[in-house]
């Protein structure tokens, strides 16, 4: 289990439905046996808050007890070599899927969709070498990324942001003649498959 971390202000945030999209939630830490999210939000300059109410520093909680199932993905921790260049590259692939900025911490930053989210860390225990998906290990993470439409976007847009992508000469069915999908890598060579609704 991750351990509980307080984290630094986050930059103002252009996604999602956060109080006045600013920085969203840019302080975030567990509640009780992780039955909720504690949320608070800084006040604008002037003295007033985006979240409910007007005192500097109010607290918000944000409930995410309703996903709770049991068999549901809690959280994936990823270890880097390269913090900055991998918060940058994922940080854009994951908002391009509806994830927000969740926590940051020196050694790390992380990413929520529900009550589901994904850190990035440049843990100081982690070995030498580099990442190779190919050996004993998790080789990729597949998402669910909406239409074929929007998975084209991202395909088109992903080399601006550090990511390729694999298995060009069979894209975007490598994973089989009825599996729309795209496969793309990182700088680092980590793998993620963004799968299309199939058509209704």
């Amino acid at each position: 289990m991750m351990p509980t971390r307080r984290i630094a202000p986050l930059p103002p945030c252009t996604r999602g439905a956060g109080p006045g999209r600013i920085g969203w939630p840019p302080y975030c830490w567990h509640g009780a046996e992780h039955a909720a999210v504690v949320c608070a939000w800084p006040c604008l300059a002037g003295g007033a808050c985006p979240a409910s109410g007007s005192g500097r520093g109010r607290r918000q909680t944000a409930s995410v007890t309703s996903s709770f199932a049991a068999g549901l993905l809690h959280h994936v921790e990823m270890w880097v070599p390269d913090l900055d260049r991998t918060a940058r590259s994922w940080g854009w692939l994951l908002g391009e899927l509806g994830y927000e900025p969740f926590q940051r911490w020196e050694a790390g930053v992380s990413f929520r969709l529900g009550p589901t989210y994904i850190v990035l860390e440049r843990s100081p225990d982690l070995l030498g070498g580099p990442y190779e998906r190919c050996r004993p290990g998790v080789n990729h993470l597949a998402f669910h990324a909406g239409t074929r439409d929007r998975v084209d976007a991202i395909v088109t847009a992903g080399p601006e942001h550090g990511w390729r992508l694999l298995f060009t000469n069979r894209h975007p069915y490598a994973g089989g003649p009825d599996h729309y999908a795209a496969y793309l890598a990182d700088g680092d060579g980590y793998e993620v498959e963004l799968v299309a609704t199939p058509p209704t």
